[in-house]
């Protein structure tokens, strides 16, 4: 992960922990959406995102979330370590584990992808 990756996907989980320490967990929430867009393609970044995302899911009382994180932790993991992962899948459980989706201009930028084709 390069330096600017790695700031930016840093700069995304302070601010969901700040978040989550204001009870504002649905925004806590998208920062670890965003979190876990930068981070997908390595495996320790990728699983602390599905891991905070987790964590929401149990301050929410969500069971079908914390189940589907638990799931996406190892899932995710494998993914990343082999190299496949659904590029702009925001790892959230409101969308299937292997859709793609697209990716907004900056994190393109910042994942090295060409804006156009995300």
């Amino acid at each position: 992960m390069n330096e600017k990756l790695k700031l930016a996907f840093e700069a995304e989980m302070s601010a969901a922990r700040r978040l989550v320490a204001s009870g504002r967990l649905t925004q806590a929430f998208r920062h670890l959406e965003r979190a876990h867009v930068l981070g997908q393609r390595h495996v320790v970044p990728h699983v602390r995102s599905h891991w905070a995302m987790l964590k929401v899911g149990m301050m929410r009382r969500s069971a079908g979330e914390v189940a589907g994180q638990a799931i996406r932790i190892i899932i995710g993991a494998l993914g990343s370590a082999i190299g496949v992962v659904p590029v702009g899948n925001t790892g959230g459980t409101n969308i299937s584990m292997f859709s793609r989706l697209p990716i907004e201009n900056e994190a393109a930028q910042l994942l090295g992808m060409d804006c156009r084709s995300s």
